[in-house]
């Protein structure tokens, strides 16, 4: 790392763009039920989270938001959980990330 700068570091939002769905009705995950992560996502911690479950929900959500692709928020998202569950994700998630989901899905952004 000798005589390397912070400033040609990739920022940790480069790609994020890329790895939000472009439309609600990507998502189709489970409304209800376990879901298991994939090891590259739930690589700490445990990896089967119970969707029926608000607190199991945010954490799981919180993850994919961070780290997941698009194809992991299709499969393992429901759109009304994702809805009901965007105001506890806005207070945990960076405002970089939780901005730019609220661009792309209409509905996201809490009315003023």
């Amino acid at each position: 790392m000798l005589g390397m700068d912070v400033s040609d570091l990739p920022s940790r939002y480069d790609g994020v763009d890329s790895r939000i769905p472009h439309a609600w009705g990507e998502l189709h995950g489970p409304d209800a039920g376990p879901v298991r992560l994939p090891d590259r996502l739930a690589w700490s911690g445990p990896d089967t989270f119970d969707v029926s479950n608000p607190r199991q929900r945010l954490t799981l959500y919180s993850i994919l938001l961070d780290c997941g692709q698009r194809t992991d928020a299709a499969a393992f998202m429901h759109p009304d959980l994702l809805r009901e569950s965007w105001p506890q994700i806005r207070r945990l998630t960076t405002r970089e990330i939780t901005e730019r989901w609220e661009r792309r899905l209409p509905g996201l952004r809490p009315v003023a």
